[in-house]
Order: structure tokens, then C-alpha cells, then sequence
């Protein structure tokens, strides 16, 4: 792959390492003395192509986990704890302060996303953004519930009054392509709603974090965020096993998912909240508006290369129109820009993981040992930190790249004369999160949408898969999902109805009366917030 070194403009450039040289316990940040674990860019800053050193990590052991989990378990103090009882006008006010400070730190935030992940900057900014109005989003959610729920009900003769509870101590682990938005995703819920938590960033997109932990630490009471650095097995095993975790809020793979849920010793117990792979597919139908088609596809297959839960990882292309599909999206491929995160016009960028362009190009092998061959004249030209998009025609389900989510630059395409191919191999997927539905006549696309409706969990007519609008349920079916990520009802997966419930008589209701005048109680309260 053909590559020229661009000279990195000044305020993107790497002048000083950033030693991340403590941890949050216990309210405190902690310095440590231990091991410590390199950090690098694959981002070249020099001409002969050399990863980046961008600075280094504490590597924490068995001993802090256990520590985080104790300062985590005394902050819920099984929910008499001062963070779970507090007035949700309270919380809410310390999740403001925090973000009040999160936004100080936007430049240093963004600059970090792309020489961590080589995620292009318009989309860093897009992150960082988003990352705020969410949490502003879902504080407004929350004084809605908590508006809605400043009532008592009455069934037969039993007043209740129902609120939602926290569940108890988090486990938190995010992925590293969206280390930001989708960690507070997870994190912003769990704690508005009174969780404590323990929190330990993915192996890359972790120096980002070092600009907010003066907020995390100042914000919020002693325990209720705790922030782990190092290796999952070293840190996240010994939590689990320990059996105090409520709650494994997880955005990453279902074998890592799995792997934690079944050293508990009382699964049964635990509440998963998981965000998990998938293999989201398009289906062009012979009459889509194939300009919108390919224009669609290409933005859902190559967006952020590929390294999105919600990107399109086949295409169903009916026969009808396949080869005139094929010459019109590899040119558009092969016409994508290919730089550094920072560079105008860029679309595609370094891959984070070293060996991810080795990885892929094992799957391009293994499709063309078994009968594809690549489309686009640039598919496959590999450089150190990246592997240009190859287009795969024809793909079939016995390949690699259509079992295993590649999570990279690179797209299958399966032609199909019946429409119960691509929905008999939905049906037998592992995964089932959303498809992409290119068509037009209403009678064809009628019964397919109600035939997909009950394989994923979104059908996106004549667009590329997505997240957003974050006020939407964001979850999956099978392996590609446990609970619901949207704003509303995240704040639901992390909590549980709970109440207080009397018989209505003179003696309870003087009672109810007298705990509403004094508002000696959290809980049992009709005030609310405007």
C-alpha cells in the first residue's frame, strides 16, 4: 500500500508523555510504585513507519481489585450507604459537576481518540460531544422518572409507592472503539440510579481517561467510582470470583461475557447488562435505488473501518442487480482516503490493534481458498498499521469472513435469488442485532419487515445500521445482546422496581401523612424536580 508521511500539524502533535501514574480508591487518587505497562500509538510520527510511544499505565494486581471491590461494596453498604440513599436531586447534582469538568477537557479527549484508536477527527469530536449529551439526556430521563414516580396508587386497599431501586456494585468494562461514549453510556446510568462502581477501561483508548480523573475523584462521593488499570484477567477474574458484583455491565464479546459470568459463585444473581458482537447484514432487493444502496453500504460497512458493533459485516445483494452493485460500490471503495485521523478527507484510518491487518488478511485468504475473489483493484494492499478494504465476490456462509465478526476492513457480498436465503441464514446466526433493508414496492418489503422484526432487534429501511438516535432501544437478540442500552430504559436495566406498600387505614395513612410533611425520608417523597 502506497503511503506518504504527512507532517503532523502542531496541535496534534505528541510533545509529552502522559504517565498515568495513579488510580481512583476510595475517593483517593492512589500513586503507584508497581509495574507499569507501555502505551503505543500505531500511528507513525516519524517518516520510517515506528509506533508512537504515547505514554504508560499502572498495571494493578489482584490486591487493588480486591480493594476497589471492598471500597466499592462499603459505598453501597448494602443499600444504606450514603450514594444509594441520597435524594436523586443529589446524585443528579454530582453527575452535573462532573460533566461541568468533562467538558474543560475536550480538546485533550479528542486529541487522545485518535492517536489511541485512529478514529478520524470529525468522528472524535462526534464522540466526545455525544458522550455529553447523553449524560445530559439521560439526566433529563431520570427527573422524568423521578416526576413520574412522586405519587402513591391505590389497588383494593393498599397504597404503594413505587420508585426504582439501585441494584448494588458494578463491574464496568468498555470497549475500546468507543472508550468514551459507550463506557459512560454504561457508567452515567449505573451511578445516577445509586449503584456504586468499578470501573476498568479496554486496553486501548485508556490514556483518555487520564484528563477526567480529577473530575471522577471530585464529583462524586468516596467509593462510588473506583478506576482499575491493567489486565482483565489480573483485575476483573479475582472481582467476579469474589461474588460481591450485582451487576457485569459489559460492552465487548460474548466469550468474555461468558467467561466472568461463570466464575461468580451465584450467577444466578447477577444482573448482565452486555453489548455484544454482531453480523449485521444488508439485503438489496432487485428494485432499491441502487445509488442509495451502495452510498448507504459503503458508510455502514467501512465507517471507522469497519470496527463497529453496528456496521455492516455482509451484503445480500439480489443476482438481478449484483454485478452492476459490485462495479459501482468497489469504485467507491476503492476512491475512499486513506490517512491519519487528523487528515482532511479522511475516511479510513490506522487500525488500533497491531495485528488486526494480519488478521484480516487471513480472512481474504481463506474467502479466496474457497471461491471469492477481491472486486476492488485496492482490496488488500497492506501497510503496517492498516489493510485496505477488500470487496469479496462471492461470499458464502463455509468462509471465515462470513462466521466470524471481522471487525475491520472488510466486506462480503452473497448474491441471492430468493429472499429465503439471507433470512434462513439470519435465522441460524448467532447474532441478530440489526439489518439494512434496501427496497421499494410495499407488498415485497410488507412481510419481510415482519419476518425481521422477529430475527434483530432493528430493521433499517433503505439506511446503514446505526446506534443513534440514543433515545432509541439499542439492543440485540441471541448473542449480540442482554438488556437495553438506550437512555430510558438503561436507567431501567441498572435498577429495579421497588416500593412501599400500606393498607389504607387511619393508623398507616397518619403515618404516610406525617413521613410526606416531614420529608425525613428519601424515598417516601412527592417532591420532584422541574
Amino acid at each position: 500500500m502506497n503511503t506518504r508521511f504527512k507532517t503532523i500539524p502542531e496541535q496534534f502533535k505528541i510533545k509529552e508523555l502522559i504517565h498515568q501514574t495513579s488510580y481512583l480508591l476510595d475517593g483517593k487518587l492512589i500513586e503507584w510504585e508497581g509495574e507499569t505497562s507501555e502505551i503505543f500509538s500505531t500511528i507513525s510520527s516519524t517518516e520510517n513507519y515506528h509506533p508512537t510511544l504515547l505514554g504508560s499505565i499502572p498495571t494493578l494486581t489482584e490486591k487493588e481489585a480486591i480493594e476497589a471491590l471492598d471500597a466499592a461494596s462499603t459505598a453501597f453498604n448494602k443499600g444504606q450507604g450514603l450514594w444509594p440513599t441520597m435524594k436523586v436531586s443529589d446524585r443528579i447534582s454530582c453527575m452535573e459537576k462532573f460533566v461541568e469538568q468533562m467538558k474543560t477537557k475536550r480538546d485533550e479527549v479528542v486529541k487522545l481518540l485518535m492517536w489511541e484508536i485512529g478514529k478520524n477527527l470529525a468522528d472524535s469530536e462526534k464522540e466526545f460531544d455525544r458522550t455529553v449529551e447523553y449524560i445530559y439526556d439521560t439526566i433529563e430521563d431520570y427527573k422524568k422518572m423521578d416526576r413520574n414516580s412522586a405519587k402513591f396508587l391505590k389497588s383494593g386497599n393498599i397504597h404503594a409507592h413505587i420508585r426504582r431501586g439501585p441494584l448494588g456494585v458494578v463491574l464496568c468494562l468498555g470497549p475500546y472503539n468507543y472508550p468514551l461514549n459507550e463506557t459512560f453510556c454504561l457508567l452515567t446510568r449505573d451511578l445516577l440510579i445509586g449503584n456504586t462502581a468499578i470501573f476498568k477501561p479496554a486496553k486501548f483508548g485508556v490514556l483518555l481517561l487520564t484528563p477526567l480523573m480529577e473530575a471522577f475523584q471530585n464529583s462524586f462521593p468516596k467509593g462510588v467510582v473506583n478506576i482499575l488499570f491493567g489486565r482483565g484477567r489480573t483485575v476483573a477474574s479475582p472481582i467476579m470470583k469474589d461474588g460481591r458484583i450485582d451487576v457485569l455491565a459489559l460492552i465487548g464479546h460474548s466469550k468474555s461475557a461468558n467467561a466472568l459470568q461463570n466464575i461468580h459463585p451465584k450467577s444466578n444473581r447477577l444482573r448482565m447488562v452486555l453489548g455484544l458482537e454482531a453480523n449485521n447484514p444488508a439485503i438489496v432487493m432487485p428494485d432499491a435505488d441502487l445509488n442509495l444502496a451502495i452510498n448507504e453500504c459503503i458508510a455502514g460497512a467501512t465507517s471507522f473501518n469497519g470496527q463497529r458493533c453496528t456496521a455492516l459485516k455482509v451484503l445480500y445483494v439480489h443476482k438481478d442487480i449484483v454485478n452492476d452493485f459490485i462495479r459501482e460500490f468497489s469504485g467507491k471503495v476503492d476512491a475512499l482516503n486513506f490517512g491519519n485521523p487528523w487528515d482532511d478527507g479522511a475516511k479510513l484510518t490506522p487500525l488500533p490493534e497491531p495485528d488486526k491487518p494480519s488478521y484480516i488478511q487471513e480472512l481474504i485468504d481463506d474467502a479466496v481458498s474457497k471461491g471469492a475473489k477481491i472486486k476492488n483493484k485496492r482490496g488488500g494492499e497492506i501497510f503496517k498499521n492498516y489493510i485496505f478494504p477488500a470487496v469479496l465476490y462471492p461470499a458464502s456462509t463455509d468462509m471465515r469472513v462470513y462466521e466470524e465478526e471481522q471487525f475491520g476492513p472488510v466486506i462480503p457480498i452473497v448474491p441471492f435469488s430468493n429472499i429465503e436465503e439471507p433470512l434462513n441464514d439470519m435465522a441460524s446466526s448467532n447474532y441478530g442485532q440489526q439489518v439494512s433493508l434496501f427496497g421499494r414496492d410495499v407488498k415485497t418489503l410488507a412481510p419481510l419487515i415482519d419476518a425481521l422484526v422477529n430475527l434483530v432487534c432493528r430493521v433499517n429501511l433503505n439506511s446503514s445500521c446505526q446506534r443513534g438516535p440514543d433515545v432509541y432501544p439499542f439492543t440485540g437478540r441471541k448473542d449480540s445482546a442482554v438488556a437495553t442500552l438506550s437512555v430510558r430504559d438503561a436507567l431501567r436495566s441498572f435498577s429495579i422496581r421497588t416500593f412501599v406498600a400500606s393498607k389504607d387505614n387511619s393508623y398507616n395513612n397518619e403515618i404516610l401523612k406525617d413521613l410526606l410533611a416531614s420529608q425525613a425520608s428519601n424515598f417516601v417523597s412527592t417532591d420532584y424536580i422541574l
